[in-house]
Order: structure tokens, then sequence, then C-alpha cells
């Protein structure tokens, strides 16, 4: 029996979170490719069958992980203006990619996604970015603003910071607010330009 007198609940869901947590270390420790379901049971002090309870696969149990921190790490405060709360998620999106350990999952599985057509249907089914960056497009141009469809707009705004940090560019010489800038232009209204500075 467990805490709140319901048996076995809370052990089960500090198993879920064990789990979730080991797969964040161990991507970072030794790479999508070396990282096993037994590896991640070990680590998390669970068996293999409580792990196939809830997943089939580590690409599952990663994209899992690290879409709850993606959506804690993505979600930036409103700034008043579209070009500030864009540069504001662009900014945390570098960050998310560069630096932090669910962005380094996340990462793993876009290469992945490469080669493994299961890994890249998964990610087309629950695309934690996406979800964030339609989030603060959305939040930017409420009702009709957005020229353009959502899954277009995502792209046209996480796409060149993609581009810039995958392939090995210094994330300190990508200009975030002109990049917000040019998607107020290009998303918004016709003739819509950019807020003040």
């Amino acid at each position: 029996m467990g805490e709140h007198g319901k048996v076995g609940r809370p052990r089960s869901e500090q198993a879920r979170a064990a789990v979730l947590h080991a797969v964040d270390d161990l991507v970072v420790e030794v790479g999508y490719g070396a990282m096993t379901l037994k590896g991640i049971a070990e680590r998390a002090g669970v068996s293999r069958q409580t792990i196939y309870r809830w997943w089939s696969t580590k690409a599952e149990i990663l994209l899992e992980a690290s879409a709850i921190d993606a959506r804690q790490e993505l979600d930036v405060p409103a700034h008043g203006n579209a070009a500030a709360d864009l540069g504001a998620y662009l900014d945390a999106l570098i960050v998310f990619l560069t630096v932090s350990p669910a962005g380094a999952a996340y990462r793993a599985l876009l290469g992945e996604a490469q080669y493994d057509k299961a890994v890249g249907e998964l990610l087309r089914n629950s695309d934690p970015l996406g979800e964030s960056a339609a989030t603060v497009i959305a939040r930017s141009f409420p009702g009709d603003a957005l020229e353009i469809p959502m899954s277009q707009a995502t792209a046209l705004l996480v796409g060149p910071v993609f581009f810039w940090v995958l392939s090995g560019r210094e994330p300190r010489a990508l200009d975030l607010r002109a990049l917000a800038d040019d998607f107020v232009r290009r998303a918004g209204p016709s003739g819509a330009q950019p807020d003040a500075h």
C-alpha cells in the first residue's frame, strides 16, 4: 500500500519518473546509439517489464522525457509585442538545443530520425519543439493575424536556429532579434512591421 491509501500507484509514478530521468542522463553520458533498454532499467532501478508497461522503444522514452523538459524550458513569458516574444522564444530555443540535457536528447532523436523511419514517425506525431513554437506564435498573432499556415510558420521560426546549431555554428553569432523581426514581416498581416526595439 502506497501513499494516499492507493495500492501501487505512488510506486508506479516514482518508477516512471526514474526511467525518464535515467534516459536523460544516459543519452548525455553514452549517446543514443549505446543506450539500451536494459541500461535504462538498471540506471532507473526498475525491471525491463516495468519499462515495457509504458514504452516499446528507447526512442519513445527519450521523446517523452525531452517533451516534458521542453514544455518547461521553452515556456517564455509574454513581453507585450510579437518580435520581443518571438526573440525570447528563440533565445530559449538556443539554450535548449545547446545546453539542456533535454535538448541533447531531442538532437539525438533528430539524428536517429534520419535513418529510422519509426523514430521519424514519432517526431512527426508528437513534436515538442513544434508545439512550443506554435504556442508562442499563436500568442503573438491572435485570431486571423497569422498569414501563413501554422505548420509553415513553426518551420519558418525555428528553421534558421536549427540549421545554425545543428551545423555547428557559434550560437552567439546568430542575431535572434533580426530573425524575430523578419518572422513578423513574413508571417504577419501584409505590410506588418516589427514593434520598436
